[in-house]
């Protein structure tokens, strides 16, 4: 279960992963999904923690509900239309989003990692996407050494859990500026 403060840092990080796509052009849920999938597994390849999101095996690639509950919620607080940034978040979100961030070590390694895999997909098709998704394989706990692709996994199973991946270091923000990204976000 996410925290109120890891929720924030998941729809912060949200809106700057939709703030990076924007410039490629059309973006779907699929390709939302797939994107931040990506990009939380690269983090956790990495020995960092950015999102908290918990993905299972879909239909098309990994999914997310609580992704898609903080979409809907930055939608209806007209922080995002569509998959477009407002205004307000283009304005007021990803500026102090971005300045949260400044001379912390930790935080600009995940912008970091975000911003190569951002930079990598963004530019792919939903289904080059989905297929890139689908050809990662994945290993459990008890078999670390028995990888199988998630094409072959089962839907509706498990794929990642954030509160069991153990890392060096974590995405946080002090409680000013989770206060200045929740007033950004209208929240």
């Amino acid at each position: 279960m996410r925290t109120p403060n890891q929720i924030t840092v998941d729809r912060a990080l949200l809106l700057y992963v939709l703030h990076l796509a924007e410039p490629h052009g059309l973006l779907s849920d699929v390709k939302l999904q797939q994107l931040c999938f990506l990009c939380e597994l690269q983090t956790f390849g990495k020995g960092f923690k950015g999102f908290h999101f918990e993905f299972f095996r879909f239909a098309y690639g990994a999914f997310s509900k609580d992704l898609d509950n903080d979409l809907l919620s930055l939608r209806r607080k007209g922080r995002v239309e569509n998959f477009t940034l407002s205004d307000q978040a283009k304005e007021e979100a990803i500026p102090v989003f971005l300045q949260s961030i400044e001379g912390v070590e930790v935080n600009q390694r995940v912008k970091d990692i975000i911003d190569a895999v951002a930079a990598t997909y963004g530019p792919q098709s939903v289904s080059v996407i989905t297929g890139s998704v689908e050809a990662v394989e994945l290993s459990t706990p008890q078999q670390p050494e028995f990888k199988i692709p998630i094409r072959d996994i089962v839907f509706h199973t498990t794929l990642l859990v954030p509160e069991r991946i153990e890392v060096q270091a974590e995405f946080t923000l002090p409680p000013s500026w989770l206060a200045k990204l929740n007033a950004a976000m209208g929240y």
